[in-house]
């Protein structure tokens, strides 16, 4: 995939989120994905495959409070690295994510954030 593909994948893949459309974002992610979520620290939790995928996300795109914005990201080889800032009602954390692509579809979200 070309830099504009990523970064297009990735506009369009947060878009899902601030959307809090969960479908969306599933068709976005491939069947062997791998999410590593921030918490619970020290070292997150790993969920792999769609099923395991979608049930993390689940409580997430339910929050209709919840926004991410987009501050920096850029593109090396099949990685996207974006950070951000996500808030709910009256919190927020700031955060990054590590992307890989494959077959126009992300594989693998690592998410790390400010703590």
């Amino acid at each position: 995939m070309s830099e504009q593909e990523l970064l297009d994948l990735a506009g369009e893949f947060g878009q899902a989120w601030n959307d809090h459309d969960l479908d969306r974002a599933m068709e976005l992610v491939t069947d062997d994905c791998v999410f590593e979520s921030t918490g619970p620290a020290p070292e997150g939790e790993r969920h792999v495959g769609r099923d395991a995928v979608r049930a993390a996300w689940r409580a997430i795109f339910a929050d209709e409070q919840a926004h991410f914005d987009t501050e920096d990201m850029f593109c090396a080889g099949d990685r996207i690295v974006s950070t951000w800032s996500y808030s709910w009602g009256d919190g927020h954390i700031r955060g990054v994510d590590v992307m890989r692509a494959r077959d126009g579809r992300i594989a693998e979200k690592l998410s790390y954030v400010k703590g």
